[in-house]
Parts: C-alpha cells; sequence; structure tokens
C-alpha cells in the first residue's frame, strides 16, 4: 500500500476509500479486531494493522501489517514504519496498551503531533473487568484521543462520573457485533448435535471475572453420566481448572480445549446443547452474540452486559453471579427438555441476534466514528 497524499477537498476525501492503521496487541486466530474490524473490511478499506508481539498467523496481501516482536523496542519500531510508510485518515488503538504507547509514540515527535488529530480508541470492557494497570494505561487515550469508542451502553455505564466528564463529549457508543455470515458459512452443514448425550460448552477467558469455576461446580452438581463440558479458552485458572476436573474424576466428560480457530468455535457452538456463561464483567460479550448467532441455547449470569444482549428474551434464564445452585438448576432444565425444544430456543435466539448485532451494523457505527474526525 503506497501513500497518495492528503486529498485535496473532503468531497473526493468522502467518496475515497478510507485509509485506516489498527494497533493490537497479537495478530492471532481469536482476535476480536482482526476478524470483526479487519477481514470483512479489506476490500473496502485501506487497512494496516501495528501489532506488539510477533503474528500467529498467515495474514492476506490486502492487509499491511507492521509486526512488533514483543518488546518496546521492537513496537516502537513497527509503529514507526507503519506511519513513515502510509498516510492514514485514521490511527485506531484498541487495547490500553496499544493506546498509551501510541500517545507516547506521538508526543515524543514534534512532527508527529498533527496526528492526534486522527485518534480512535475503542474501550473493549467495562469498568471493572480492567485492572488497575490498564486503567491507568488506559487513561492517555482517554484524555487526549479525538473520538472515544464505548463497545456497549452497559460498558459505558459503568464508568465513574470523572471519567465521563474526562471523555466528554468525545465519547460514543458502537456496539460489539459478530460476523454472522462467517458462522452461518462455518455451521451450514453442521447437522444436530448428538441427542444421546447432553453437551454444555463455555468459551471465554479462563479468567477470575469470568468465573469458569462456578460453570464447572453447577455442571458436576447437575451430572447425570450423559453429559459433558467443555471450556474453550485460556487463562490462569487453567491449571486450577486441571486439578478440579481431576480430582472430581470428571476428566472422561470434561474437556480444556484450550484455543481453537474461530470456526471451530462457531461449529462447537451450533453442536452443543447449551452454552453458559458464568461472567461478572464483560464489554459486550461477543462469545454470547456468536453463541446465539450458532443457535445454541444460553444460560447467563445476571449481569447488565448480558442484559444488554438479552434482555427482552424471556426464553433466556438469568442466574445470580456465582449462584452455582442456579446454574446447575438451568443445566437440569435444559437437560430434561426434548432436544426439538432446545433447538426451538436456539432458532429464536438467532433471530434476536440477527436483527441486532451484525457486522454491518458495527461497521456503520464506525464509519460514522471515523467521517466526525476527517
Amino acid at each position: 500500500m503506497g501513500a497518495t497524499g492528503v486529498d485535496a477537498s473532503d468531497g473526493a476525501r468522502a467518496e475515497r476509500r478510507l485509509r485506516i492503521l489498527h494497533l493490537i496487541i497479537v495478530l492471532g486466530e481469536t482476535n476480536g479486531q482482526y476478524n470483526e474490524h479487519c477481514l470483512p473490511l479489506m476490500h473496502e478499506r485501506d487497512l494496516a494493522i501495528c501489532t506488539y508481539f510477533g503474528p500467529q498467523l498467515e495474514w492476506p496481501d490486502e492487509i499491511a501489517v507492521f509486526a512488533g516482536d514483543g518488546t518496546l523496542r521492537g513496537f516502537f519500531r513497527a509503529l514507526g514504519a507503519a506511519l513513515d510508510g502510509q498516510h492514514y485518515d485514521v490511527i485506531h488503538a484498541h487495547a490500553p496498551h496499544t493506546g498509551a504507547l501510541l500517545t507516547f509514540g506521538l508526543a515524543v515527535h514534534p512532527r508527529r503531533w498533527r496526528l492526534f488529530r486522527k485518534l480512535v480508541y475503542t474501550v473493549q470492557d467495562s469498568y471493572y473487568d480492567y485492572k488497575l494497570r490498564n486503567k491507568l494505561l488506559m487513561l492517555p487515550a482517554i484524555a487526549t484521543f479525538r473520538r472515544v469508542v464505548f463497545c456497549g451502553h452497559a460498558a459505558y455505564d459503568s464508568y465513574p462520573p470523572l471519567w465521563k466528564r474526562l471523555v466528554g463529549r468525545r465519547s460514543r457508543v458502537v456496539q460489539n457485533a459478530a460476523d454472522l455470515e462467517r458462522i452461518e458459512r462455518a455451521v451450514g452443514d453442521a447437522g444436530p448435535g448428538d441427542d444421546a448425550s447432553f453437551d454444555v460448552l463455555s468459551v471465554g477467558r479462563l479468567e477470575k471475572v469470568k468465573d469458569p469455576v462456578t460453570v464447572l461446580s453447577a455442571f458436576r452438581r447437575a451430572d447425570d453420566d450423559r453429559s459433558t463440558l467443555t471450556f474453550v479458552g485460556a487463562g490462569a485458572l487453567e491449571a486450577e481448572l486441571a486439578r478440579e476436573i481431576d480430582s472430581s474424576r470428571l476428566g472422561d466428560r470434561v474437556a480444556l480445549a484450550g484455543l481453537v480457530p474461530r470456526d471451530d468455535v462457531f461449529l462447537r457452538c451450533a453442536r452443543a446443547d447449551l452454552f453458559v456463561s458464568a461472567s461478572h464483567g464483560e464489554g459486550l460479550p461477543v462469545a454470547v452474540i456468536e453463541a446465539m448467532a450458532a443457535g445454541c441455547p444460553v444460560v447467563l449470569s445476571d449481569i447488565p452486559y448480558h442484559h444488554e444482549v438479552a434482555d427482552g428474551a424471556d426464553f433466556v434464564p438469568f442466574v445470580r453471579t456465582g449462584d452455582v445452585a442456579g446454574f446447575a438448576r438451568e443445566i437440569e432444565r435444559f437437560r430434561s427438555m426434548p432436544p426439538e425444544e432446545r433447538r426451538s430456543i436456539g432458532l429464536e435466539g438467532r433471530k434476536i441476534v440477527s436483527g441486532r448485532f451484525g457486522l454491518p451494523t458495527m461497521h456503520a457505527g464506525y464509519e460514522k466514528v471515523y467521517r466526525e474526525i476527517l
């Protein structure tokens, strides 16, 4: 992608393809910014990605990648190459670390100060989901970027009044979304799951805030020797969960699948009988949206971020956070349903997300944000 210079008029700028530089931590199979902001738009925008860590996958030729090597020096080298090699309409950071490093990288180069007017930052989680370190890292972007986008209304509402005043009129809300067309392609030939077993699925980071321990405890309490449970994801609690699975003698029916390719996640959702999230905090939960889009019934913790996705859907049960008995009751209730009833509930869930959380809606929201700062 060669530089083409600055357009002569706002009209010309509005007509041509937007040139966007996305700053992300790592280019990997499960990276939402790559899968949702870049891949679907690579034929509609001129896209570049700057990463902190080295890429973990091959990317299409239509996307330029400037890869760091996991060090500060490597990241700033990649950022410098990205900024020197192209003129961008928007520079979009997606994480506290990249937002803070971008701010520093521009601030120490006076000739790049003009780029501050092009900056967009997306807040991907609720206030309570961030560690103190990440909250501090977020502050430079919150204070200085031209637009600060929150990934959901509940996520925005979670921030203290002081933070909201700091952002002021620069804040926008663009809800997270899922690639519904990709999900449809992936699960189109999946067929129904095995009705002889009852398969429970949980997708997300294996971290305290996601509370996979409650999911495992509820499954064990509701166990009937014909059910299975699969965790998709990785994190600090993986070893603890493995020990608990081993001590409970559930190793033949509970699996820690780790990180798996995105399309495989969609297939697992389509073939599962129930998706369970016991999370205490989210931004706007894409994993839940993807499970519903794949036609899987869901049981969700009673938090505002889940309600933003499924509120008004009386077929979606909400369980108090940490309530092992409550989650166990719902697992038992869905297991006792005829398979046809579960599939019917799954189809109702698909209708809800298809009307509200598709990528075209999210892309249109970001397009508006981008055009505001041109």
